[in-house]
Protein backbone atom coordinates (compact mmCIF):
# COMPACT_ATOMS: atom_id res chain seq x y z
CA UNK A 1 0.00 0.00 0.00
CA UNK A 2 1.88 3.63 -0.97
CA UNK A 3 2.33 5.82 1.93
CA UNK A 4 0.57 8.95 0.98
CA UNK A 5 2.80 11.04 3.99
CA UNK A 6 5.63 9.78 2.16
CA UNK A 7 4.76 10.86 -1.03
CA UNK A 8 3.54 14.66 0.66
CA UNK A 9 6.79 14.55 2.23
CA UNK A 10 8.41 14.24 -1.19
CA UNK A 11 6.74 16.60 -3.53
CA UNK A 12 7.51 19.07 -0.59
CA UNK A 13 10.87 18.66 -0.66
CA UNK A 14 11.08 18.55 -4.23
CA UNK A 15 9.25 21.62 -4.03
CA UNK A 16 10.47 23.71 -1.26
CA UNK A 17 11.01 27.13 -1.70
CA UNK A 18 14.70 27.68 -0.50
CA UNK A 19 15.02 25.05 -3.85
CA UNK A 20 13.27 26.95 -6.22
CA UNK A 21 15.39 30.25 -4.92
CA UNK A 22 18.13 28.13 -5.59
CA UNK A 23 17.25 27.20 -8.71
CA UNK A 24 16.03 30.38 -9.93
CA UNK A 25 19.13 32.26 -8.79
CA UNK A 26 21.74 29.65 -10.89
CA UNK A 27 19.60 30.10 -13.67
CA UNK A 28 19.81 33.54 -13.68
CA UNK A 29 23.28 33.92 -13.17
CA UNK A 30 24.08 31.70 -16.01
CA UNK A 31 21.21 33.77 -18.03
CA UNK A 32 22.95 36.96 -17.50
CA UNK A 33 26.83 35.49 -18.49
CA UNK A 34 25.10 34.09 -21.73
CA UNK A 35 23.15 37.89 -22.53
CA UNK A 36 26.14 39.59 -21.29
CA UNK A 37 27.57 40.32 -24.68
CA UNK A 38 24.44 40.64 -26.55
CA UNK A 39 23.64 43.74 -23.25
CA UNK A 40 27.36 45.13 -24.32
CA UNK A 41 27.21 45.18 -28.12
CA UNK A 42 23.93 46.85 -28.05
CA UNK A 43 25.25 49.33 -24.98
CA UNK A 44 28.73 49.97 -27.24
CA UNK A 45 26.05 51.60 -29.78
CA UNK A 46 24.79 54.13 -27.20
CA UNK A 47 27.70 54.97 -25.85
CA UNK A 48 29.99 57.87 -26.60
CA UNK A 49 33.64 57.80 -27.92
CA UNK A 50 35.53 58.43 -24.68
CA UNK A 51 33.27 55.73 -23.02
CA UNK A 52 34.36 53.14 -25.37
CA UNK A 53 37.85 53.10 -24.08
CA UNK A 54 37.41 53.34 -20.90
CA UNK A 55 38.93 50.52 -19.18
CA UNK A 56 37.26 48.26 -16.87
CA UNK A 57 34.36 48.88 -19.75
CA UNK A 58 30.89 50.15 -17.82
CA UNK A 59 28.22 47.66 -19.17
CA UNK A 60 25.85 50.70 -19.26
CA UNK A 61 26.51 54.43 -20.96
CA UNK A 62 26.34 56.93 -18.84
CA UNK A 63 25.78 59.77 -21.69
CA UNK A 64 23.24 57.95 -23.90
CA UNK A 65 24.12 59.21 -27.34
CA UNK A 66 22.96 58.92 -31.08
CA UNK A 67 25.98 60.28 -32.67
CA UNK A 68 27.48 56.94 -33.54
CA UNK A 69 24.03 56.07 -35.43
CA UNK A 70 24.15 59.94 -37.24
CA UNK A 71 27.93 59.18 -38.39
CA UNK A 72 26.71 55.85 -39.87
CA UNK A 73 24.12 57.40 -41.80
CA UNK A 74 26.36 60.13 -43.52
CA UNK A 75 28.89 57.33 -44.25
CA UNK A 76 26.01 55.87 -45.50
CA UNK A 77 24.82 58.98 -47.49
CA UNK A 78 28.51 59.12 -48.97
CA UNK A 79 28.81 55.84 -50.50
CA UNK A 80 28.66 55.77 -54.48
CA UNK A 81 26.01 52.67 -54.39
CA UNK A 82 22.80 53.01 -52.33
CA UNK A 83 22.15 51.49 -49.23
CA UNK A 84 18.72 49.94 -50.53
CA UNK A 85 20.54 48.03 -53.06
CA UNK A 86 22.67 46.85 -50.33
CA UNK A 87 19.79 45.67 -48.06
CA UNK A 88 17.98 44.45 -51.47
CA UNK A 89 20.63 42.20 -52.20
CA UNK A 90 20.64 40.96 -48.67
CA UNK A 91 17.11 40.35 -49.15
CA UNK A 92 17.12 38.17 -52.46
CA UNK A 93 19.99 36.12 -50.84
CA UNK A 94 18.01 35.27 -47.39
CA UNK A 95 14.69 35.07 -48.93
CA UNK A 96 15.55 32.82 -51.70
CA UNK A 97 18.27 30.62 -49.89
CA UNK A 98 16.22 30.14 -46.85
CA UNK A 99 13.20 29.01 -48.58
CA UNK A 100 14.58 27.19 -50.87
CA UNK A 101 16.79 25.22 -48.60
CA UNK A 102 13.30 24.86 -46.25
CA UNK A 103 11.47 23.20 -49.96
CA UNK A 104 14.38 21.25 -51.15
CA UNK A 105 15.55 19.50 -47.90
CA UNK A 106 11.98 18.53 -46.94
CA UNK A 107 10.90 17.15 -50.40
CA UNK A 108 14.67 15.24 -50.01
CA UNK A 109 14.06 14.23 -46.60
CA UNK A 110 10.70 12.51 -47.10
CA UNK A 111 11.21 9.75 -50.00
CA UNK A 112 14.35 9.24 -46.70
CA UNK A 113 12.43 8.90 -44.21
CA UNK A 114 9.18 7.29 -45.57
CA UNK A 115 9.94 4.93 -48.76
CA UNK A 116 12.82 1.95 -49.24
CA UNK A 117 14.68 1.91 -52.07
CA UNK A 118 18.37 0.36 -53.23
CA UNK A 119 21.02 2.90 -51.93
CA UNK A 120 19.10 5.04 -49.04
CA UNK A 121 21.13 3.99 -46.12
CA UNK A 122 24.07 4.75 -47.95
CA UNK A 123 23.22 8.22 -49.53
CA UNK A 124 21.76 8.81 -46.21
CA UNK A 125 24.79 8.14 -44.46
CA UNK A 126 27.14 10.29 -46.85
CA UNK A 127 24.90 13.53 -45.60
CA UNK A 128 25.65 12.04 -42.15
CA UNK A 129 29.43 12.33 -42.89
CA UNK A 130 29.44 15.24 -44.36
CA UNK A 131 28.13 17.13 -41.06
CA UNK A 132 31.18 16.35 -39.79
CA UNK A 133 33.57 18.79 -42.16
CA UNK A 134 33.80 22.35 -41.42
CA UNK A 135 32.68 25.15 -43.48
CA UNK A 136 36.67 26.24 -44.24
CA UNK A 137 37.23 22.30 -45.25
CA UNK A 138 34.54 22.42 -48.32
CA UNK A 139 35.25 26.17 -49.38
CA UNK A 140 37.67 25.66 -51.81
CA UNK A 141 35.16 22.49 -53.69
CA UNK A 142 32.67 24.89 -53.33
CA UNK A 143 35.00 27.82 -55.41
CA UNK A 144 35.63 25.13 -57.93
CA UNK A 145 32.04 24.11 -58.22
CA UNK A 146 30.49 27.52 -58.29
CA UNK A 147 33.08 28.68 -60.54
CA UNK A 148 33.23 25.66 -62.88
CA UNK A 149 28.99 26.20 -63.66
CA UNK A 150 29.85 30.29 -64.10
CA UNK A 151 28.03 31.67 -60.95
CA UNK A 152 31.20 33.49 -59.50
CA UNK A 153 30.13 37.39 -59.15
CA UNK A 154 26.34 36.14 -59.01
CA UNK A 155 24.36 35.85 -56.35
CA UNK A 156 23.19 32.47 -56.75
CA UNK A 157 27.22 31.59 -55.78
CA UNK A 158 25.78 32.07 -52.41
CA UNK A 159 22.13 31.27 -52.71
CA UNK A 160 22.98 27.78 -54.25
CA UNK A 161 25.52 26.12 -51.55
CA UNK A 162 22.92 27.44 -48.78
CA UNK A 163 20.00 25.26 -50.44
CA UNK A 164 21.73 22.66 -51.04
CA UNK A 165 23.02 22.06 -46.87
CA UNK A 166 22.91 18.91 -45.28
CA UNK A 167 22.20 19.98 -42.33
CA UNK A 168 18.34 20.89 -43.26
CA UNK A 169 18.23 17.00 -45.29
CA UNK A 170 18.91 15.48 -41.95
CA UNK A 171 17.18 17.41 -39.68
CA UNK A 172 13.75 16.93 -41.79
CA UNK A 173 14.70 13.26 -42.14
CA UNK A 174 15.12 13.01 -38.27
CA UNK A 175 11.49 14.65 -37.69
CA UNK A 176 9.80 12.96 -40.19
CA UNK A 177 10.50 9.32 -39.13
CA UNK A 178 8.45 10.23 -36.42
CA UNK A 179 5.41 10.52 -38.22
CA UNK A 180 3.05 6.94 -37.86
CA UNK A 181 3.28 5.01 -41.20
CA UNK A 182 -0.51 4.48 -40.69
CA UNK A 183 -1.29 7.88 -41.18
CA UNK A 184 0.50 8.34 -44.30
CA UNK A 185 -1.16 4.65 -45.68
CA UNK A 186 -4.77 6.30 -44.35
CA UNK A 187 -4.05 9.35 -46.49
CA UNK A 188 -3.44 7.18 -49.57
CA UNK A 189 -6.48 4.69 -49.01
CA UNK A 190 -8.44 8.49 -49.16
CA UNK A 191 -6.99 9.18 -52.54
CA UNK A 192 -4.50 11.50 -51.87
CA UNK A 193 -1.49 11.82 -54.09
CA UNK A 194 2.19 12.12 -52.95
CA UNK A 195 2.34 16.21 -52.90
CA UNK A 196 -0.87 16.41 -51.63
CA UNK A 197 0.45 13.99 -48.45
CA UNK A 198 3.35 15.95 -48.07
CA UNK A 199 2.42 19.60 -48.15
CA UNK A 200 -1.05 18.86 -45.91
CA UNK A 201 -0.01 16.43 -43.82
CA UNK A 202 3.53 16.04 -43.30
CA UNK A 203 5.09 19.77 -43.72
CA UNK A 204 1.96 20.94 -40.67
CA UNK A 205 3.55 18.15 -38.66
CA UNK A 206 7.27 18.97 -38.69
CA UNK A 207 6.79 22.68 -37.92
CA UNK A 208 9.52 22.67 -35.44
CA UNK A 209 11.80 21.08 -37.61
CA UNK A 210 11.75 23.58 -40.52
CA UNK A 211 11.27 26.59 -38.51
CA UNK A 212 14.47 25.78 -36.74
CA UNK A 213 15.98 25.71 -40.38
CA UNK A 214 14.53 28.75 -41.48
CA UNK A 215 16.08 30.19 -37.69
CA UNK A 216 19.37 28.96 -38.64
CA UNK A 217 20.03 29.52 -42.00
CA UNK A 218 18.47 33.12 -41.71
CA UNK A 219 21.49 33.89 -39.38
CA UNK A 220 23.88 32.38 -41.45
CA UNK A 221 22.84 34.29 -44.83
CA UNK A 222 22.32 37.53 -43.06
CA UNK A 223 25.76 37.96 -42.24
CA UNK A 224 27.40 36.94 -44.96
CA UNK A 225 29.73 39.54 -47.24
CA UNK A 226 30.04 37.57 -50.39
CA UNK A 227 33.32 36.55 -49.42
CA UNK A 228 35.38 35.38 -52.64
CA UNK A 229 32.03 34.81 -54.84
CA UNK A 230 30.67 38.26 -55.15
CA UNK A 231 32.81 41.46 -56.66
CA UNK A 232 30.54 43.73 -58.03
CA UNK A 233 30.08 46.84 -55.91
CA UNK A 234 26.29 46.49 -56.78
CA UNK A 235 25.89 43.19 -55.78
CA UNK A 236 27.74 42.94 -52.55
CA UNK A 237 25.35 42.51 -49.72
CA UNK A 238 24.26 44.55 -46.62
CA UNK A 239 26.92 43.14 -44.59
CA UNK A 240 29.94 43.84 -46.61
CA UNK A 241 28.67 47.59 -46.97
CA UNK A 242 28.89 47.99 -43.26
CA UNK A 243 31.92 46.30 -42.86
CA UNK A 244 33.65 48.62 -45.11
CA UNK A 245 31.91 51.85 -43.93
CA UNK A 246 32.78 50.95 -40.13
CA UNK A 247 36.93 49.53 -41.53
CA UNK A 248 38.87 52.95 -40.55
CA UNK A 249 40.68 54.62 -37.98
CA UNK A 250 40.36 54.85 -34.20
CA UNK A 251 37.61 57.62 -34.36
CA UNK A 252 35.27 55.08 -36.17
CA UNK A 253 34.87 53.09 -33.26
CA UNK A 254 31.41 54.28 -32.57
CA UNK A 255 30.69 53.21 -36.11
CA UNK A 256 31.57 49.84 -35.57
CA UNK A 257 29.52 49.91 -32.20
CA UNK A 258 26.60 50.73 -34.54
CA UNK A 259 27.22 48.53 -37.04
CA UNK A 260 27.56 45.47 -34.81
CA UNK A 261 24.45 46.36 -32.70
CA UNK A 262 22.15 46.58 -36.16
CA UNK A 263 23.78 43.48 -37.67
CA UNK A 264 23.19 41.48 -34.42
CA UNK A 265 19.31 42.64 -34.10
CA UNK A 266 17.43 41.67 -36.93
CA UNK A 267 18.31 37.85 -36.39
CA UNK A 268 18.23 38.03 -32.74
CA UNK A 269 14.98 39.39 -32.96
CA UNK A 270 13.94 37.45 -35.65
CA UNK A 271 15.26 34.19 -33.26
CA UNK A 272 13.34 35.27 -30.32
CA UNK A 273 9.67 35.41 -32.43
CA UNK A 274 10.55 32.02 -33.75
CA UNK A 275 11.30 30.42 -30.71
CA UNK A 276 7.93 31.21 -29.25
CA UNK A 277 6.19 29.89 -32.57
CA UNK A 278 8.44 26.92 -32.65
CA UNK A 279 7.53 25.70 -28.38
CA UNK A 280 4.33 26.65 -28.97
CA UNK A 281 4.66 24.59 -32.32
CA UNK A 282 5.76 21.52 -29.99
CA UNK A 283 3.25 21.79 -27.28
CA UNK A 284 0.85 21.20 -29.89
CA UNK A 285 2.16 18.81 -32.33
CA UNK A 286 1.66 15.58 -29.83
CA UNK A 287 4.94 14.49 -31.25
CA UNK A 288 7.89 13.89 -28.35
Amino acid sequence: MIDMKFLTKTRRLNRSLLGDIGLFLVLALFGFFSAYPLIMTASNAFKPLDELFLFPPRLLPRNLTLENFRDLRELIGNSWIPFSRYFFNTLLITTVGTVGHVIIASMAAFPLAKYRFPGRSLFFTLVVYSLMFAPQVTAVPNYIIVSGIGLIDNPTAIILPAIASSLGLYLMKQFMQQIPDELIESAKIDGASEYRIFFTIVMPLVKPAWLTLIILLFQRLWITDGGSFIFSEELKPLSYALRQIAQGTIERAGTIAAVSFIMMIVPVTFFIISQSRIVETFSHSGMK
